[in-house]
């Protein structure tokens, strides 16, 4: 009888090992792709802060679509660990963005830097559903009317949300960007990770959802509902990121979708006009408030748009940019585009502030794509 009861408990506990083991496997087999991107973004976050540039692979200072060339490449040795890609007119069917790329050439270099080890960030600046031209045909013009930035209606983001005049055709417009969306797959056929960007720089009154031509309640409607369409056909491969201007006013912050909609608190942040102290007090000032959102939500932190148009200060990267990403836990910065010599944001051979550069990512805390699989 004793013998019996030590068998059946043997059995019992073997089984519970097997089950729980087995429960262990399963766990990990429910890592999303977003959950894996979520993890190594946090790791990477430990070791340093990642260099991003926005469309570095499509062209730069006197060229454009030749193949494997890159401005930061051409300067550093090195790809950027983060590239960001843009899909503005793909809502209108269009076969190129607004910045004249086409979208096949874009998932191809999406699915080029994640192949690499890359990470990639993309955004999307929709054009204005109440005044763009039905059928498209300004692909590539970056302001005329009927763009993202048309702000000559004072009620468009209420126009897209239900019951609005223009929501059938939004729709319309989510569905087509969904379906570039799931088509970013390996040749395994494999859903890839990426960081999705909508709705950013809602601080400013620059872009039709932004300050002063929505309620707060409007923006987060518009939000979440861009995000429960978006997420309802793909599987979870997507960390979304929410980023105001720099500069901005503390009620921005109402605006915020909350801690179960945004994986990534961004800020974007540009040295233009009002002086190199100016532009560093605000920059602590914003970061300071964007890293305890972050904090308090245990979300990642990102200076998701930066930079220095055609970096007059050769100086630049290492005394006034490093410097200041440094006393916060940024996963990444990423410079906007190097669009020609008339406005670019990321060095370039023979531009003055290259040396520059290539003195701040020898920075140990600096990222680039190799540092990735080190």
């Amino acid at each position: 009888m004793k013998r019996s009861i030590f068998l059946i408990l043997c059995v019992a506990l073997t089984l519970c090992a097997q089950a729980k083991r087995n429960s262990n496997l399963a766990s990990t087999k429910k890592h999303t792709p977003a959950q894996q991107l979520t993890k190594r973004l946090q790791r990477l976050q430990k070791r340093g802060v990642m260099f991003g540039h926005q469309d570095d692979p499509f062209y730069g200072l006197g060229w454009r679509y030749e193949e494997g060339r890159s401005d930061v490449r051409d300067v550093a040795g090195d790809y950027p660990a983060v590239m960001g890609f843009e899909l503005g007119g793909i809502e209108m069917g269009d076969k190129k963005s607004l910045d004249s790329v086409s979208f096949t050439k874009i998932r191809e270099e999406i699915l080029a830097q994640v192949k690499r080890g890359g990470i990639v960030t993309i955004s999307w600046h929709p054009r204005n559903p109440m005044t763009t031209i039905a059928g498209g045909g300004n692909a590539g013009q970056r302001y005329p009317k009927g763009s993202a930035w048309d702000v000559s209606e004072k009620a468009v983001v209420s126009s897209v949300l239900p019951g609005g005049e223009k929501y059938a055709l939004f729709q319309t417009w989510l569905s087509r960007l969904t379906t570039f969306l799931q088509s970013l797959r390996d040749e395994q056929g494999q859903a890839v990770p990426f960081i999705f960007r909508p709705w950013h720089e809602n601080s400013g009154g620059w872009f039709w959802w932004g300050r002063g031509l929505c309620s707060a309640e409007e923006y987060k409607t518009l939000w979440n509902m861009t995000q429960d369409y978006v997420t309802r056909s793909l599987p979870d491969n997507i960390l979304w990121s929410w980023s105001p201007n720099y500069g901005f006013e503390p009620d921005v912050l109402d605006t915020y979708p909350g801690h179960d909609r945004v994986d990534i608190i961004g800020l974007d942040a540009y040295q233009q006009r009002n002086g190199e102290q100016q532009f560093v007090s605000q920059l602590q000032k914003d970061l300071a408030t964007l890293s305890r959102l972050a904090r308090e939500g245990k979300r990642l932190l990102a200076l998701t748009e930066c930079g220095y148009q055609n970096i007059p200060d050769p100086t630049w990267w290492t005394r006034v940019l490093l410097p200041q990403l440094k006393p916060w836990p940024l996963c990444y910065f990423l410079v906007w585009r190097n669009a020609d010599r008339r406005q670019y944001f990321a060095p370039a051979l023979g531009t003055p502030d290259a040396d520059s550069f290539r003195e701040m990512v020898k920075d140990k805390r600096v990222l680039m794509l190799k540092d990735l699989t080190k």
